[in-house]
Protein backbone atom coordinates (compact mmCIF):
# COMPACT_ATOMS: atom_id res chain seq x y z
CA UNK A 1 0.00 0.00 0.00
CA UNK A 2 1.02 3.26 -0.79
CA UNK A 3 1.84 5.61 2.05
CA UNK A 4 0.18 8.48 2.44
CA UNK A 5 2.16 11.06 1.31
CA UNK A 6 2.42 9.52 -2.07
CA UNK A 7 -1.20 8.97 -2.07
CA UNK A 8 -2.26 13.11 -2.16
CA UNK A 9 0.46 13.42 -5.02
CA UNK A 10 -1.66 11.02 -7.32
CA UNK A 11 -3.59 12.73 -10.04
CA UNK A 12 -7.52 11.35 -10.20
CA UNK A 13 -6.24 9.14 -12.88
CA UNK A 14 -3.50 7.60 -10.83
CA UNK A 15 -5.07 7.32 -7.93
CA UNK A 16 -8.35 5.47 -10.10
CA UNK A 17 -5.42 3.18 -11.40
CA UNK A 18 -4.34 2.69 -7.94
CA UNK A 19 -7.80 1.57 -6.31
CA UNK A 20 -8.08 -1.06 -9.61
CA UNK A 21 -5.19 -2.69 -9.10
CA UNK A 22 -5.89 -3.29 -5.61
CA UNK A 23 -2.94 -0.67 -4.62
CA UNK A 24 -4.84 2.13 -2.48
CA UNK A 25 -8.16 2.09 -0.89
CA UNK A 26 -10.76 4.92 -1.14
CA UNK A 27 -10.36 5.01 2.57
CA UNK A 28 -6.67 5.37 2.38
CA UNK A 29 -6.77 7.89 -0.17
CA UNK A 30 -9.85 9.57 2.14
CA UNK A 31 -7.52 9.33 5.57
CA UNK A 32 -4.62 10.85 3.64
CA UNK A 33 -6.51 13.95 2.51
CA UNK A 34 -7.63 14.06 5.96
CA UNK A 35 -4.27 14.15 7.28
CA UNK A 36 -3.17 16.79 4.76
CA UNK A 37 -5.67 19.19 5.63
CA UNK A 38 -5.32 18.41 9.44
CA UNK A 39 -1.63 19.56 8.35
CA UNK A 40 -2.05 22.70 5.74
CA UNK A 41 -5.75 24.27 7.37
CA UNK A 42 -4.16 26.24 9.94
CA UNK A 43 -2.47 28.47 7.63
CA UNK A 44 -3.80 28.11 4.57
CA UNK A 45 -7.68 28.27 5.65
CA UNK A 46 -9.02 27.06 1.77
CA UNK A 47 -12.05 24.86 3.40
CA UNK A 48 -15.08 25.99 5.29
CA UNK A 49 -16.48 23.32 6.26
CA UNK A 50 -15.06 19.27 6.64
CA UNK A 51 -17.65 16.23 7.05
CA UNK A 52 -14.82 13.57 8.25
CA UNK A 53 -16.87 11.44 9.37
CA UNK A 54 -19.55 11.19 6.13
CA UNK A 55 -16.37 11.70 4.13
CA UNK A 56 -14.93 8.34 5.79
CA UNK A 57 -18.02 5.90 5.46
CA UNK A 58 -18.88 7.12 1.76
CA UNK A 59 -15.14 5.95 1.34
CA UNK A 60 -16.16 2.92 2.84
CA UNK A 61 -19.04 2.29 0.77
CA UNK A 62 -16.64 2.84 -2.12
CA UNK A 63 -14.58 0.14 -1.69
CA UNK A 64 -17.18 -2.10 -0.96
CA UNK A 65 -19.26 -1.45 -4.19
CA UNK A 66 -15.65 -1.54 -6.29
CA UNK A 67 -14.58 -4.42 -4.70
CA UNK A 68 -18.22 -6.08 -5.72
CA UNK A 69 -17.58 -4.98 -9.39
CA UNK A 70 -19.71 -1.80 -9.29
CA UNK A 71 -17.85 0.53 -11.32
CA UNK A 72 -19.30 3.86 -11.33
CA UNK A 73 -16.10 5.24 -13.62
CA UNK A 74 -12.71 7.60 -12.73
CA UNK A 75 -14.09 9.65 -9.98
CA UNK A 76 -15.14 6.86 -7.54
CA UNK A 77 -13.61 6.53 -4.62
CA UNK A 78 -11.73 10.21 -5.36
CA UNK A 79 -11.75 13.11 -2.60
CA UNK A 80 -13.11 15.89 -4.01
CA UNK A 81 -13.72 19.52 -2.83
CA UNK A 82 -16.70 21.65 -3.87
CA UNK A 83 -16.78 25.24 -3.42
CA UNK A 84 -19.41 26.38 -0.59
CA UNK A 85 -21.73 28.57 -2.69
CA UNK A 86 -22.53 24.50 -4.14
CA UNK A 87 -26.00 23.42 -1.72
CA UNK A 88 -25.64 20.29 0.05
CA UNK A 89 -27.57 18.40 2.15
CA UNK A 90 -26.94 18.36 5.77
CA UNK A 91 -23.92 19.93 5.02
CA UNK A 92 -23.51 23.57 6.05
CA UNK A 93 -23.67 26.26 2.70
CA UNK A 94 -22.84 29.40 4.26
CA UNK A 95 -20.92 31.21 1.33
CA UNK A 96 -18.47 32.99 3.48
CA UNK A 97 -20.97 34.95 4.93
CA UNK A 98 -22.56 35.69 7.89
CA UNK A 99 -26.34 35.70 6.41
CA UNK A 100 -26.34 32.64 6.14
CA UNK A 101 -24.55 31.11 9.17
CA UNK A 102 -25.82 27.82 9.94
CA UNK A 103 -27.63 27.14 7.22
CA UNK A 104 -27.24 23.28 6.20
CA UNK A 105 -29.68 22.88 3.43
CA UNK A 106 -31.83 20.32 2.66
CA UNK A 107 -31.05 19.31 -0.74
CA UNK A 108 -27.94 18.97 -2.99
CA UNK A 109 -26.92 21.46 -5.89
CA UNK A 110 -26.98 19.32 -9.54
CA UNK A 111 -23.09 19.06 -9.38
CA UNK A 112 -23.13 17.57 -5.88
CA UNK A 113 -25.93 15.45 -7.09
CA UNK A 114 -23.31 14.39 -9.77
CA UNK A 115 -20.45 13.87 -8.28
CA UNK A 116 -22.45 11.64 -5.71
CA UNK A 117 -23.60 9.42 -8.82
CA UNK A 118 -20.07 9.09 -10.34
CA UNK A 119 -18.83 7.91 -6.76
CA UNK A 120 -16.69 10.68 -5.43
CA UNK A 121 -16.16 11.33 -2.17
CA UNK A 122 -16.90 15.06 -0.85
CA UNK A 123 -14.02 15.78 1.42
CA UNK A 124 -15.36 19.49 2.18
CA UNK A 125 -16.43 22.91 1.61
CA UNK A 126 -14.22 25.14 0.12
CA UNK A 127 -13.98 28.75 1.23
CA UNK A 128 -15.25 31.52 -1.01
CA UNK A 129 -15.46 35.36 -1.10
CA UNK A 130 -18.58 36.82 0.68
CA UNK A 131 -21.86 35.31 -2.26
CA UNK A 132 -18.83 35.12 -4.72
CA UNK A 133 -18.42 39.15 -4.75
CA UNK A 134 -17.19 39.94 -1.00
CA UNK A 135 -13.97 39.50 0.28
CA UNK A 136 -13.00 36.33 2.40
CA UNK A 137 -12.50 36.04 6.05
CA UNK A 138 -10.38 34.73 7.60
CA UNK A 139 -8.79 35.33 4.82
CA UNK A 140 -7.53 31.92 2.48
CA UNK A 141 -3.80 31.82 1.72
CA UNK A 142 -1.65 30.08 -1.19
CA UNK A 143 0.82 27.65 -0.57
CA UNK A 144 3.27 29.23 -3.46
CA UNK A 145 3.97 32.44 -1.49
CA UNK A 146 2.03 32.89 1.91
CA UNK A 147 2.68 36.56 1.21
CA UNK A 148 0.73 36.20 -2.49
CA UNK A 149 -2.94 37.07 -3.16
CA UNK A 150 -4.37 33.59 -3.77
CA UNK A 151 -7.06 34.89 -6.43
CA UNK A 152 -10.68 34.74 -5.68
CA UNK A 153 -13.70 33.88 -5.73
CA UNK A 154 -13.05 30.00 -5.93
CA UNK A 155 -10.13 30.28 -4.06
CA UNK A 156 -10.42 27.39 -1.56
CA UNK A 157 -10.56 24.85 -3.98
CA UNK A 158 -7.34 26.43 -6.22
CA UNK A 159 -5.78 26.49 -3.02
CA UNK A 160 -7.09 23.09 -1.50
CA UNK A 161 -5.71 21.10 -4.92
CA UNK A 162 -2.46 23.09 -5.01
CA UNK A 163 -1.83 22.07 -1.25
CA UNK A 164 -2.62 18.48 -2.22
CA UNK A 165 -5.80 18.50 0.23
CA UNK A 166 -8.50 17.22 -2.45
CA UNK A 167 -7.54 15.16 -5.64
CA UNK A 168 -10.01 17.92 -8.00
CA UNK A 169 -12.46 20.36 -6.64
CA UNK A 170 -15.48 22.27 -7.91
CA UNK A 171 -15.69 26.16 -8.53
CA UNK A 172 -18.07 28.63 -10.28
CA UNK A 173 -16.88 31.00 -12.73
CA UNK A 174 -18.72 34.46 -13.29
CA UNK A 175 -15.93 36.59 -14.18
CA UNK A 176 -12.66 34.09 -13.92
CA UNK A 177 -13.15 32.77 -10.38
CA UNK A 178 -12.23 29.08 -11.97
CA UNK A 179 -9.54 30.37 -14.54
CA UNK A 180 -7.59 32.58 -11.83
CA UNK A 181 -7.70 30.69 -9.25
CA UNK A 182 -6.12 27.82 -11.71
CA UNK A 183 -3.62 30.36 -13.10
CA UNK A 184 -2.05 31.40 -9.60
CA UNK A 185 -2.16 27.96 -8.12
CA UNK A 186 -0.78 25.97 -11.44
CA UNK A 187 -3.93 24.15 -12.12
CA UNK A 188 -6.39 23.16 -15.23
CA UNK A 189 -9.84 24.82 -14.20
CA UNK A 190 -12.16 24.63 -16.54
CA UNK A 191 -15.50 27.03 -17.19
CA UNK A 192 -17.07 25.24 -20.23
CA UNK A 193 -19.81 26.43 -22.07
CA UNK A 194 -22.82 28.61 -20.33
CA UNK A 195 -25.47 25.95 -20.25
CA UNK A 196 -23.01 23.16 -20.27
CA UNK A 197 -23.08 22.34 -16.45
CA UNK A 198 -26.34 22.67 -14.16
CA UNK A 199 -26.37 25.85 -11.63
CA UNK A 200 -29.44 24.38 -9.95
CA UNK A 201 -28.62 24.55 -6.02
CA UNK A 202 -25.99 27.07 -6.39
CA UNK A 203 -25.96 30.33 -4.94
CA UNK A 204 -25.97 32.59 -7.63
CA UNK A 205 -23.90 35.78 -8.29
CA UNK A 206 -25.52 36.74 -11.76
CA UNK A 207 -27.44 34.40 -13.07
CA UNK A 208 -27.13 34.83 -17.03
CA UNK A 209 -23.31 34.59 -16.52
CA UNK A 210 -22.46 31.95 -13.74
CA UNK A 211 -20.82 28.60 -15.08
CA UNK A 212 -19.71 25.27 -12.86
CA UNK A 213 -16.93 23.61 -13.63
CA UNK A 214 -13.87 21.60 -12.23
CA UNK A 215 -10.45 22.22 -11.48
CA UNK A 216 -7.78 19.42 -11.11
CA UNK A 217 -3.70 18.90 -11.89
CA UNK A 218 -4.05 17.59 -15.21
CA UNK A 219 -5.64 17.99 -18.61
CA UNK A 220 -7.02 14.43 -18.99
CA UNK A 221 -8.54 14.54 -14.83
CA UNK A 222 -10.58 17.86 -15.62
CA UNK A 223 -12.12 15.83 -18.49
CA UNK A 224 -13.33 13.14 -15.93
CA UNK A 225 -15.00 15.76 -13.98
CA UNK A 226 -16.47 17.60 -16.74
CA UNK A 227 -17.67 14.23 -18.40
CA UNK A 228 -19.08 13.75 -14.72
CA UNK A 229 -20.50 16.73 -13.71
CA UNK A 230 -22.35 17.97 -17.44
CA UNK A 231 -25.76 17.70 -18.84
CA UNK A 232 -29.00 18.72 -18.88
CA UNK A 233 -30.72 19.51 -15.85
CA UNK A 234 -34.62 21.18 -16.51
CA UNK A 235 -34.49 22.33 -12.67
CA UNK A 236 -32.45 24.83 -14.49
CA UNK A 237 -33.69 27.43 -16.78
CA UNK A 238 -30.26 27.85 -18.26
CA UNK A 239 -29.15 24.38 -18.92
CA UNK A 240 -28.72 23.16 -22.87
CA UNK A 241 -29.95 20.34 -23.86
CA UNK A 242 -26.82 19.17 -25.63
CA UNK A 243 -25.48 15.17 -25.18
CA UNK A 244 -22.09 14.48 -22.91
CA UNK A 245 -19.57 13.13 -25.30
CA UNK A 246 -16.39 11.73 -23.78
CA UNK A 247 -14.39 14.63 -23.01
CA UNK A 248 -11.38 12.26 -23.07
CA UNK A 249 -11.83 10.68 -26.77
CA UNK A 250 -9.05 12.10 -28.89
CA UNK A 251 -7.24 13.84 -26.42
CA UNK A 252 -4.32 12.37 -27.40
CA UNK A 253 -4.75 13.20 -31.08
CA UNK A 254 -1.94 16.18 -30.74
CA UNK A 255 -2.90 19.73 -32.51
CA UNK A 256 -1.33 19.25 -36.09
CA UNK A 257 -3.83 21.03 -38.27
CA UNK A 258 -5.77 22.89 -35.83
CA UNK A 259 -6.15 26.69 -36.09
CA UNK A 260 -5.27 29.26 -33.46
CA UNK A 261 -5.83 32.63 -32.95
CA UNK A 262 -3.74 35.30 -31.16
CA UNK A 263 -5.30 38.66 -30.92
CA UNK A 264 -2.34 40.63 -29.55
CA UNK A 265 -3.66 43.96 -29.06
CA UNK A 266 -6.58 43.10 -26.56
CA UNK A 267 -4.48 39.84 -25.05
CA UNK A 268 -1.03 40.65 -24.98
CA UNK A 269 -1.47 44.49 -24.28
CA UNK A 270 1.34 46.67 -21.91
CA UNK A 271 -0.28 45.51 -19.02
CA UNK A 272 1.12 41.93 -19.14
CA UNK A 273 4.44 40.92 -17.54
CA UNK A 274 7.06 40.63 -19.41
CA UNK A 275 7.05 36.82 -17.73
CA UNK A 276 3.62 36.61 -18.45
CA UNK A 277 4.25 37.69 -21.93
CA UNK A 278 7.36 35.08 -22.60
CA UNK A 279 4.83 31.94 -20.70
CA UNK A 280 2.24 32.93 -23.40
CA UNK A 281 4.93 33.08 -26.34
CA UNK A 282 6.56 30.04 -25.38
CA UNK A 283 3.30 27.84 -25.01
CA UNK A 284 1.97 29.13 -28.82
CA UNK A 285 5.74 28.34 -30.06
CA UNK A 286 5.05 24.84 -28.34
CA UNK A 287 1.77 24.28 -29.84
CA UNK A 288 3.23 25.65 -33.46
CA UNK A 289 6.38 22.88 -32.96
CA UNK A 290 3.56 20.32 -32.49
CA UNK A 291 1.98 21.43 -35.84
CA UNK A 292 -0.92 23.64 -34.56
CA UNK A 293 -1.43 27.01 -37.00
CA UNK A 294 -1.19 29.77 -35.41
CA UNK A 295 -2.78 33.18 -37.06
CA UNK A 296 -2.88 36.53 -36.17
CA UNK A 297 -6.49 37.84 -35.35
CA UNK A 298 -8.22 41.02 -34.93
CA UNK A 299 -11.62 41.35 -33.32
CA UNK A 300 -12.41 44.94 -32.11
CA UNK A 301 -15.60 44.59 -30.24
CA UNK A 302 -13.18 43.16 -27.22
CA UNK A 303 -12.52 46.53 -25.93
CA UNK A 304 -15.87 46.55 -24.73
CA UNK A 305 -16.23 43.53 -22.90
CA UNK A 306 -15.29 44.80 -19.44
CA UNK A 307 -18.06 47.68 -18.70
CA UNK A 308 -20.60 45.04 -20.49
CA UNK A 309 -19.82 42.69 -18.26
CA UNK A 310 -19.73 44.80 -14.88
CA UNK A 311 -23.21 46.32 -15.44
CA UNK A 312 -25.24 42.96 -16.24
CA UNK A 313 -23.22 41.50 -12.99
CA UNK A 314 -23.90 44.38 -10.69
CA UNK A 315 -27.70 44.33 -11.54
CA UNK A 316 -28.21 40.74 -11.23
CA UNK A 317 -26.28 40.45 -8.26
CA UNK A 318 -28.54 43.18 -6.83
CA UNK A 319 -31.57 41.86 -7.70
CA UNK A 320 -30.98 38.31 -6.09
CA UNK A 321 -29.97 40.57 -2.89
CA UNK A 322 -32.67 42.97 -2.53
CA UNK A 323 -34.99 40.98 -0.02
CA UNK A 324 -31.91 39.82 1.91
CA UNK A 325 -30.07 43.19 1.93
CA UNK A 326 -33.29 44.38 3.48
CA UNK A 327 -34.00 41.64 5.98
CA UNK A 328 -30.29 41.39 7.15
CA UNK A 329 -28.09 43.90 5.60
CA UNK A 330 -26.41 44.46 8.73
CA UNK A 331 -24.85 41.32 8.34
CA UNK A 332 -23.15 41.73 5.25
CA UNK A 333 -19.53 42.71 4.99
CA UNK A 334 -19.52 46.32 4.39
CA UNK A 335 -17.44 46.14 1.05
CA UNK A 336 -19.96 43.47 -0.26
CA UNK A 337 -23.13 45.17 0.77
CA UNK A 338 -21.66 48.68 -0.82
CA UNK A 339 -20.96 46.68 -4.35
CA UNK A 340 -24.36 45.14 -3.91
CA UNK A 341 -26.18 48.36 -3.53
CA UNK A 342 -24.53 49.90 -6.53
CA UNK A 343 -26.11 47.58 -8.27
CA UNK A 344 -29.42 48.41 -7.29
CA UNK A 345 -29.02 52.28 -8.51
CA UNK A 346 -28.02 51.00 -11.91
CA UNK A 347 -30.53 52.08 -14.15
CA UNK A 348 -33.04 49.78 -16.52
CA UNK A 349 -32.08 51.51 -19.84
CA UNK A 350 -28.03 50.57 -19.01
CA UNK A 351 -28.73 46.66 -18.09
CA UNK A 352 -30.70 46.23 -21.49
CA UNK A 353 -27.94 48.27 -23.47
CA UNK A 354 -25.65 45.83 -21.88
CA UNK A 355 -28.01 42.96 -22.57
CA UNK A 356 -28.15 44.29 -26.53
CA UNK A 357 -23.71 44.77 -26.25
CA UNK A 358 -23.36 41.20 -25.11
CA UNK A 359 -25.36 39.99 -28.14
CA UNK A 360 -23.15 42.05 -30.76
CA UNK A 361 -20.10 40.83 -28.49
CA UNK A 362 -21.33 36.90 -29.12
CA UNK A 363 -21.75 37.70 -32.67
CA UNK A 364 -18.55 39.08 -33.34
CA UNK A 365 -16.94 36.27 -31.61
CA UNK A 366 -18.99 33.48 -33.31
CA UNK A 367 -18.01 35.19 -36.72
CA UNK A 368 -14.81 35.31 -36.05
CA UNK A 369 -14.13 31.71 -34.77
CA UNK A 370 -16.46 31.01 -38.29
CA UNK A 371 -14.55 32.84 -40.62
CA UNK A 372 -10.85 31.77 -39.38
CA UNK A 373 -11.58 28.28 -38.80
CA UNK A 374 -10.38 28.78 -35.58
CA UNK A 375 -9.86 25.72 -32.96
CA UNK A 376 -9.60 28.29 -29.88
CA UNK A 377 -7.88 31.36 -29.70
CA UNK A 378 -4.60 31.69 -26.96
CA UNK A 379 -3.98 34.54 -24.62
CA UNK A 380 -2.70 34.63 -20.74
CA UNK A 381 -5.42 33.46 -18.31
CA UNK A 382 -4.21 36.71 -16.30
CA UNK A 383 -1.34 39.28 -17.30
CA UNK A 384 0.30 39.44 -13.99
CA UNK A 385 1.57 36.66 -11.46
CA UNK A 386 0.04 36.69 -8.24
CA UNK A 387 0.85 39.95 -6.39
CA UNK A 388 1.64 40.85 -2.63
CA UNK A 389 -1.28 41.07 -0.24
CA UNK A 390 0.11 43.88 1.13
CA UNK A 391 -0.10 45.52 -2.12
CA UNK A 392 -3.90 44.83 -2.33
CA UNK A 393 -6.76 46.16 -0.91
CA UNK A 394 -9.19 44.10 0.30
CA UNK A 395 -11.40 43.21 -2.78
CA UNK A 396 -14.51 44.88 -3.62
CA UNK A 397 -15.64 41.58 -5.57
CA UNK A 398 -13.67 39.15 -7.74
CA UNK A 399 -14.08 40.94 -10.95
CA UNK A 400 -13.78 44.46 -10.28
CA UNK A 401 -11.08 45.26 -7.38
CA UNK A 402 -10.49 48.64 -8.02
CA UNK A 403 -6.87 50.61 -8.50
CA UNK A 404 -4.59 47.52 -7.26
CA UNK A 405 -2.80 45.32 -9.26
CA UNK A 406 -5.14 42.81 -9.18
CA UNK A 407 -7.62 45.30 -11.72
CA UNK A 408 -6.09 43.78 -14.79
CA UNK A 409 -6.99 39.83 -13.89
CA UNK A 410 -9.93 40.65 -15.68
CA UNK A 411 -8.87 41.70 -18.76
CA UNK A 412 -8.08 38.18 -20.16
CA UNK A 413 -11.18 35.99 -18.77
CA UNK A 414 -14.15 38.46 -19.33
CA UNK A 415 -14.93 37.87 -22.73
CA UNK A 416 -15.96 34.38 -22.66
CA UNK A 417 -18.02 34.65 -19.37
CA UNK A 418 -19.70 37.00 -22.10
CA UNK A 419 -20.09 35.23 -24.78
CA UNK A 420 -20.72 31.92 -23.03
CA UNK A 421 -17.92 30.16 -24.89
CA UNK A 422 -15.85 27.62 -22.77
CA UNK A 423 -12.68 28.59 -21.84
CA UNK A 424 -9.84 26.77 -19.87
CA UNK A 425 -6.75 27.18 -17.67
CA UNK A 426 -3.75 25.64 -18.08
CA UNK A 427 0.19 25.88 -16.33
CA UNK A 428 2.36 27.53 -18.44
CA UNK A 429 5.25 27.93 -16.45
CA UNK A 430 6.70 29.80 -14.05
CA UNK A 431 8.24 33.68 -13.08
CA UNK A 432 12.34 34.05 -12.22
CA UNK A 433 10.47 33.85 -8.77
CA UNK A 434 8.46 30.68 -8.69
CA UNK A 435 5.27 32.01 -9.04
CA UNK A 436 2.68 29.85 -11.59
CA UNK A 437 1.78 31.32 -14.91
CA UNK A 438 -1.27 30.19 -16.83
CA UNK A 439 -2.73 30.38 -20.58
CA UNK A 440 -6.05 30.47 -21.66
CA UNK A 441 -7.89 28.69 -24.22
CA UNK A 442 -11.14 29.86 -25.73
CA UNK A 443 -12.47 27.48 -27.85
CA UNK A 444 -16.02 26.97 -30.00
CA UNK A 445 -19.39 26.45 -28.20
CA UNK A 446 -19.90 23.22 -26.63
CA UNK A 447 -16.59 22.06 -27.73
CA UNK A 448 -14.49 21.69 -24.72
CA UNK A 449 -13.07 18.25 -25.88
CA UNK A 450 -10.45 20.07 -28.60
CA UNK A 451 -9.45 22.64 -25.52
CA UNK A 452 -8.74 19.32 -23.59
CA UNK A 453 -6.80 17.93 -26.40
CA UNK A 454 -4.84 21.24 -26.88
CA UNK A 455 -4.22 21.12 -22.98
CA UNK A 456 -3.07 17.67 -22.88
CA UNK A 457 -0.93 17.92 -25.78
CA UNK A 458 1.20 21.01 -24.49
CA UNK A 459 1.05 19.39 -21.08
CA UNK A 460 2.62 16.48 -22.55
CA UNK A 461 5.98 18.93 -23.66
CA UNK A 462 6.62 20.17 -20.20
CA UNK A 463 6.90 19.29 -16.50
CA UNK A 464 5.08 22.30 -15.24
CA UNK A 465 1.87 20.41 -13.56
CA UNK A 466 4.42 17.97 -11.58
CA UNK A 467 5.80 21.31 -9.94
CA UNK A 468 4.79 21.81 -6.11
CA UNK A 469 4.66 24.39 -4.06
CA UNK A 470 6.99 24.81 -1.23
CA UNK A 471 4.20 24.06 1.56
CA UNK A 472 6.93 25.64 4.28
CA UNK A 473 4.99 27.45 6.82
CA UNK A 474 6.83 30.41 8.81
Amino acid sequence: MTDSLDLVNLSISEAAAALRKGEATSVALTEATLARIDQTEPTLQAYATIPASRALAAAAQADRELAAGRDRGPLHGIPIGVKDNCCTKGILTEVGSKVLAGFAPDYDATVVEKLYAAGAIIIGKTRCHEFSCGGSEPPTRTPWDLKRFPGGSSIGSGVALAARSAFGAIGTDTGGSIRIPASIENLVGMKATFGRVSAFGVVPLAWSLDHVGPLTRRARDNAFMLGAIAGHDPRDANSARVNVPDFTAGIDDGVRGLRLGIEREYFLYPGVTEAVRAATEAVISQLAELGAEIIEVSLPELAHTRETLITIRMVESASYHRELIREKGHLYSPGTRATLEIGQAVLGTQYVAALRARERFRAAIQALFRRENLAALVSPTIPVPAPLLSDVRKPRDDMDTGETPTDGFVHHVYPANLSGQPALSAPAGFTPEGLPIGYQLTGRPFDEATLYRIAYAYEQTQDWHERQPPLVYD
